[in-house]
């Protein structure tokens, strides 16, 4: 059985925030979600574990990559998430991982390397320009989107191309991009049918408790919503970035709220001073079942310098299984607290207004 657990520290001296947020678990029911969620995200949130399974069973046969020693994803914002997570799964394989956020191909792009171009809505300018770039260049190429610009560049120049459906949005659309790609590069991919069908029932685990039919204390995303109230720094280990950086990016864009991650072992050597000083921050240890050994006593010993210093912390532990079962599990988890804490403080997760401010001056 898969069970996330959750560790408090309550700093006697802060207790009025315990208590607030106990009346924040109170307040929230499917009005209030109704109420401030527009778009109505959270219901597509309610279906990820069945649109997960519905997109890995329905999609095209894999396609036959030769040779590859080398693949790079190129995406940006919820698409570049795909490729995070992909390198995390990807990290203890023999097969080399480069993450393109941005404009320009690596050097080290050969006949050996497979560039997976995914742009969820088809029409991310950096992506596109990437797409374009390696269309020239002795290297396999394939692209995913749900049309757009890309599908239509694609079909120009006889590019390798899946057509994937949006659910909402690029980031709500993160699980069935995910399953699509999975099964469609299914034979360069290190990962058995096995350990994906463990990671679907993971999510079916997950979705019963997390999603909206359970607005009460025992929702796990709920309670990491309701402590969050000040701006949270995510500690992770190595394997689990990608859903530290998710969770992130969900906080930025869905609850419009600043969030810091740093990786764990990092922290040890710089960031962990930054504690000394008063601070609105809240770290929160990201934690995996089967961490390295190291990895493991240094979160320890910051649980304890917290502990000793006062400093209110929540701690929260991966599912068991494969890396694509504890990655996934995690990011389900951590983008529905995202929505929860939106609609806490009364916000509508939909919108990503100075996104696209920024988009419209491109």
């Amino acid at each position: 059985m898969y069970l996330i657990y959750y560790v408090i520290k309550y700093d006697y001296y802060d207790l009025d925030r315990y208590f607030i947020a106990c009346i924040k678990l109170k307040m929230l029911d499917l009005f209030t979600m109704e109420k401030y969620d527009s778009q109505k995200m959270y219901k597509v949130y309610d279906k990820w574990s069945d649109i997960a399974r519905e997109s890995f069973e329905s999609n095209p046969e894999p396609i036959d990559f030769h040779d590859i020693d080398h693949i790079v994803f190129a995406g940006m914002g919820g698409s570049g998430a795909i490729g995070d997570l992909f390198s995390s799964i990807l990290s203890k394989s023999d097969i080399h991982v480069s993450l393109v956020k941005g404009y320009l191909l690596p050097k080290t792009v050969d006949k050996n390397t497979l560039v997976v171009a995914t742009s969820i809505s088809g029409n991310t300018s950096e992506t596109l320009t990437v797409l374009d770039s390696a269309k020239k260049l002795d290297c396999s190429l394939i692209a995913f989107s749900s049309g757009g610009k890309m599908e239509e560049l694609c079909k120009n120049n006889q590019i390798t191309f899946r057509k994937i459906p949006l659910f909402h949005s690029p980031r709500a659309s993160l699980v069935n991009f995910t399953y699509s790609i999975l099964k469609t590069l299914n034979s360069i991919l290190p990962i058995g049918k096995n350990d994906i069908m463990e990671s679907l029932n993971g999510l079916d685990i997950m979705k019963n408790q997390i999603f909206s039919h359970n607005l009460s204390d025992s929702n796990p995303a709920i309670n990491l919503a309701s402590w969050i109230s000040g701006i949270p720094i995510i500690y992770y280990p190595h394997g689990l970035q990608s859903a530290a950086t998710r969770f992130k990016s969900c906080l930025q864009e869905n609850a419009k709220t600043h969030a810091i991650i740093e990786d764990v072992i990092e922290a040890c050597h710089n960031g962990i001073v930054s504690w000394e000083r008063p601070s609105v921050v809240q770290p929160i240890l990201l934690r995996g079942k089967d961490d390295y050994i190291k990895t493991k006593e240094r979160f320890d010993i910051i649980k304890e310098f917290f502990m000793e210093n006062n400093i209110d912390f929540k701690e929260i532990h991966s599912v068991s299984g494969n890396i694509l079962t504890k990655t996934m599990s995690l990011i389900y988890m951590l983008d529905y607290a995202s929505i929860y804490r939106a609609i806490l403080s009364k916000t509508d997760p939909s919108p990503v207004l100075s996104v696209d401010y920024i988009k419209s001056r491109i």
